[in-house]
């Protein structure tokens, strides 16, 4: 089984940006307790701060990926670029949307995801084990 993981915007600064939002684990972290946890998935994680670049990946997940957990950030409530990439493959690449804080608890304008319609699922509020929970329910999922 391969998994695309997916990072948006300023999630490389993990570990030191706004650590009581998003915790102290770095990205670098996060892959590595999921290649930790789940040997038996082969991972490709990937991080960028460009929507095209995200979007992109997306497209190109077909017949490459058996499906994606992604963390759009920003672009989760701007982006309907990635929500029409993640419905695009849906048929065969599902995908599970993940938020390191819970994101209702937070100013309002981060209420709404324009990704999440396009996917399975969403879990929240967990920082880096969201992650976890994330790909788990995705193998679930796949595994049938």
């Amino acid at each position: 089984m391969k998994i695309l993981v997916l990072n948006g915007p300023n999630l490389n600064l993990l570990g030191t940006r706004e650590p009581e939002i998003y915790g102290y684990e770095t990205l670098t972290d996060i892959e590595a307790e999921l290649h930790t946890l789940f040997e038996d998935v082969e991972i490709d994680f990937r991080q960028s701060n460009a929507e095209a670049d995200l979007v992109g990946w997306i497209g190109e997940s077909r017949g490459q990926f058996d499906g994606i957990v992604i963390n759009p950030a920003a672009f989760t409530h701007t982006s309907l670029a990635l929500c029409d990439a993640l419905k695009a493959v849906a048929d065969v690449v599902p995908a599970v949307e993940v938020h390191l804080s819970n994101t209702h608890t937070r100013e309002e304008i981060r209420h709404k995801s324009l990704t999440a319609p396009a996917c399975i699922g969403q879990i929240m509020g967990f920082k880096g084990f969201g992650y976890t929970l994330a790909l788990r329910a995705l193998v679930h999922k796949l595994k049938g």
